[in-house]
């Protein structure tokens, strides 16, 4: 009986680990400012999440299949700057060639991974680069402002009093990709291939086609937090996005999802986001330095990724 308790509860501690570290984190906020615990502070902690949970939703996916996309930030920043380009034109539907920009550094990403065999982590710290290099051209190295009220109305404004529209389509987005996640062949066909993917070759899944897939949803995702970025700063920048990759990241680890692929949820990578959202507010709240910030998300990082690690499946650690 004693051994079987002792091998329940490290399981038991990964299980509720996203829920111990929100509790903790909301108790150590709330007690350093008590302005933490607010109803105000919860809506600005809901409108920053937006960004960070879109981008998640992509990531997810690009996690689940097994591999890692560090070029979020810089396709959110091209995104905004495709929106602050056309959107005196197309206003609301500047969405559009928003999104196609992602689209095209998905595709981008995972051709470069499916088939030139490079991996992921190479593969995304390039584009990464090569996409902020872009960002830095196209801005000249100045913001571009944002003035179109519809657009601004719809993705910054409220039609319901007390109720930003980027939360309202920030819930049905969830619906949507909740649905896609447990319903949808494609879904599970990703974790099949994070899962075991020479198990599912043989199944008669079409591995190339997936681990493409899988990067331009990520894309997608990401110009859509494009949008939602550049409405909330009224503006493209051309420090947009930077180090939100660490962010998106660690946004789907501390929701359980593993490094090592093969399983996730839509509804933790909710709970991920929150926490990075909590966190940064929090810190922002009681007074940290911008510099013990980012030691203490990394620090965070870190320990999410032994918590929700398999290293069963991983084999040799490199």
């Amino acid at each position: 009986m004693s051994v079987k308790s002792e091998v329940k509860k490290p399981i038991q501690v990964k299980k509720y680990f996203p829920f111990i570290l929100l509790a903790i984190l909301v108790a150590i906020f709330t007690i350093g400012n008590p302005r933490f615990f607010t109803a105000k502070n919860f809506l600005v902690i809901a409108q920053q999440m937006v960004v960070t949970l879109i981008a998640a939703y992509g990531m997810l996916f690009v996690i689940v299949e097994g591999s890692i996309d560090l070029s979020v930030g810089g396709i959110v920043a091209l995104s905004a700057i495709a929106v602050a380009k056309t959107v005196d034109v197309l206003g609301i539907f500047s969405v559009i060639p928003a999104i196609l920009v992602g689209i095209v550094c998905g595709i981008i990403n995972g051709c470069c991974f499916t088939f030139l065999k490079i991996p992921t982590f190479i593969t995304t710290m390039g584009t990464m680069t090569a996409f902020r290099g872009l960002v830095l051209i196209l801005t000249n190295g100045a913001q571009i402002m944002i003035t179109n009220k519809p657009f601004l109305n719809l993705y910054n404004g409220q039609y319901i009093s007390g109720i930003p529209n980027n939360v309202i389509i920030a819930v049905i987005i969830t619906i949507i990709m909740w649905y896609v996640y447990k319903n949808f062949a494609f879904a599970r066909e990703v974790r099949a291939v994070g899962g075991a993917e020479k198990v599912a070759t043989l199944a008669g899944i079409k591995i190339n086609k997936i681990k493409v897939s899988v990067f331009i949803l990520c894309g997608a995702m990401a110009g859509l937090a494009g949008v939602f970025q550049a409405a909330r700063s009224y503006a493209a920048t051309p420090t947009m996005g930077d180090g939100m990759e660490m962010d998106v990241i660690a946004a789907v680890v501390l929701g359980g999802t593993p490094m090592s692929g093969g399983i996730g949820s839509v509804m933790t990578t909710v709970l991920g986001a929150l926490i990075m959202c909590i966190l940064s507010n929090g810190m922002n709240i009681i007074g940290l330095s911008a510099d013990i910030q980012k030691v203490v998300k990394g620090i965070i990082l870190i320990f999410a990724v032994c918590m929700t690690v398999d290293r069963k499946r991983m084999g040799v650690i490199k």
